[in-house]
């Protein structure tokens, strides 16, 4: 029933608490305003698809026949009870309130902690589930650095911790929980152009938004792309430096790096470009006239080409695919003959969220997704690395800690454990007698 009210108050047609949201998170995660209202979308999608019975369906459980009159086994989806979340800055709205309600959705007694920098939208949501109805009771909110956080996590009875955020913080909190965590962690996500070209113009576009829009400060931003020959010829590599050229500091279309400074990405192209054959495509500069501390990243788009060979050599290839969280992205051409070689460096990264295959041709589709492991893969002309809606499974493959989000199956998977009940009810036969030990 509160899913079903919060509903009504993010509704479309009055769109007052739709515009706050986003002005909520436009004022905290420096991003586009459009990118911020898409995000209430999303959330408001995902609790359209709650808001009735859809909870009470996802915890039905299964029921076997025994092996005799009487005896039936019962699988039940069971909540943990006491869990632990801790969300990041740059979706301070949807990833706290997909996971959030999919935690109390399973029956959870959930503790959230949202991004410091960010905690503001968060805060502003929990109030509204409690005016629309929810006990106060039913979470914790708290707003704390990582090292509270972490203390609480040590002394607390959490019987799940579910992160979001970076691949260092996901793998001391692995130890930390001695394993008792679900990780939706970084993602140095690839984006391979087949052999067919069309449509150059749409591609190049989404490219550039799967770069750079919020300032590459996505877990599922393109961070290299592999450009078959035939593409480089069509000029798409032009393209996407003409769209990148297009954002500005005004509209927030490119802005503040968060977890980034500027030295930090600039000494990282400068690293990569470095590298023989390398250079910077464009970008690789400052951005002008603006007034951000230093401790943010300020840069332009920026891209560096690296040549296959050389970024496939081991004295390259960490650097090569250090995800930098921000707009920066490292591109590369190959052939017909060396993509065996490509699907080598792919299977080689360490992290398998996101990735784009775009082709229509079946061959290359099947030969591409037939030998790589990311978790959200698109293929097809219009593939793209980002967009987490809320109409798919969202997370990584190839880790046995990967959390999911958005689908009935994600909560289920993250919020839930398997219980089985067996009933053994009888009859005793009248004519039963203790056997022999044994």
């Amino acid at each position: 029933m509160v899913i079903f009210v919060i509903v009504l108050v993010l509704n479309y047609q009055n769109q007052k608490f739709m515009t706050f949201f986003a002005k909520c998170i436009n004022r905290t995660m420096p991003k586009s305003y459009f990118q911020s209202w898409f995000e209430v979308k999303v959330t408001a999608d995902f609790l359209k698809n709650w808001g009735g019975d859809n909870p009470r369906f996802n915890a039905g459980g299964s029921h076997v026949p025994g092996d005799y009159a009487g005896q039936e086994s019962r699988g039940y989806r069971w909540p943990f009870g006491p869990v632990a979340m801790i969300t990041p800055f740059n979706f301070p709205l949807e990833i706290p309130v997909l996971q959030l309600m999919g935690a109390l959705m399973m029956g959870n007694k959930p503790t959230i902690k949202g991004s410091e920098k960010t905690s503001m939208v968060l805060e502003q949501y929990v109030r509204m589930l409690i005016a629309c109805g929810m006990p106060a009771s039913d979470l914790d909110l708290i707003h704390c650095e990582g090292d509270a956080m972490g203390q609480l996590l040590a002394e607390a009875p959490f019987r799940l911790t579910q992160f979001t955020g970076s691949s260092r913080v996901s793998e001391h909190l692995a130890v930390e929980t001695a394993g008792k965590i679900r990780v939706e962690d970084a993602g140095f996500d690839w984006k391979i152009l087949g052999p067919d070209v069309q449509d150059v113009d749409y591609v190049a576009w989404q490219c550039d938004q799967d770069a750079y829009a919020a300032s590459g400060q996505k877990c599922s931003a393109q961070s290299i792309l592999f450009m078959h020959e035939n593409w480089e010829k069509a000029g798409v590599q032009d393209k996407i430096k003409a769209l990148a050229s297009r954002r500005k500091l005004s509209d927030l279309t490119i802005g503040p790096v968060m977890t980034h400074t500027t030295k930090d990405i600039l000494d990282h192209t400068q690293r990569l470009a470095s590298i023989p054959g390398a250079y910077v495509a464009f970008g690789g500069k400052e951005l002008e006239n603006h007034t951000t501390p230093e401790v943010y990243g300020m840069v332009e788009p920026t891209a560096v080409y690296v040549p296959l060979e050389e970024l496939l050599k081991e004295e390259h290839f960490d650097a090569c695919t250090r995800e930098i969280f921000g707009p920066f992205q490292v591109i590369t051409t190959y052939n017909d003959a060396n993509l065996d070689q490509v699907l080598e460096g792919l299977e080689r990264m360490s992290h398998h969220l996101t990735a784009a295959v775009i082709s229509n041709c079946p061959r290359f589709q099947e030969k591409v997704l037939g030998n790589t492991v990311n978790g959200t893969t698109y293929f097809g002309l219009k593939g793209r690395t980002t967009g987490a809606p809320q109409n798919h499974w969202f997370g990584p493959a190839g880790d046995p800690r990967g959390a999911g989000i958005g689908t009935a199956y994600a909560i289920q998977l993250v919020w839930s454990c398997h219980r089985e009940i067996i009933s053994d009810t009888g009859p005793v036969p009248d004519n039963w007698s203790a056997p022999l030990p044994s």
